[in-house]
């Protein structure tokens, strides 16, 4: 299925591509999630009327997740858990516990936008997080596990 792009999409296109997809990701995630639409004759030409305005918005959502991330860039988390004498964690932490540590500390992060290179920590220690606030703004953070004995 062709598409155009309403937003730019990793490892996909930019504002404006016309790309080709598969049919259940352009129906199932671009489409609903307002990413895409169809390629049709009338919606390119509506696309072309409002390039500037989405272009202009695109820009401002840029602009925004700047500025969180240098506001973000180099936070640590501290988070404690339960962890036996060899500093192994009972359970591990995870990303949605990093995103809601960050959201007390007055950060505006979700879940899905903290990645783990390495899945869920699961041992007591600092480790470095990446936090996607933007397909063009990525801020690495510390997370300090500390251990609680039981």
């Amino acid at each position: 299925m062709q598409i155009i792009l309403l937003d730019k999409v990793v490892n996909l296109g930019n504002l404006g591509d016309i790309v080709t997809v598969k049919d259940g990701y352009a129906r199932n995630f671009l489409i609903p999630t307002g990413r895409a639409r169809r390629a049709t004759v009338q919606a390119k030409a509506e696309f072309e009327a409002r390039r500037a305005e989405l272009e202009k918005a695109a820009a401002e959502k840029l602009a925004q997740a700047q500025a969180a991330g240098e506001k973000l860039n180099g936070a640590v988390v501290r988070i404690s858990q339960k962890a036996g004498v060899d500093g192994r964690l009972f359970g591990s932490v995870t990303n949605h516990d990093i995103a809601a540590e960050l959201v007390k500390q007055g950060f505006e992060v979700h879940k899905s936008q903290v990645r783990l290179p390495n899945g869920p920590i699961k041992t007591v220690g600092d480790t470095t997080v990446v936090v996607a606030l933007h397909t063009d703004v990525d801020v690495e953070i510390q997370v300090a596990v500390f251990g609680e004995t039981a």
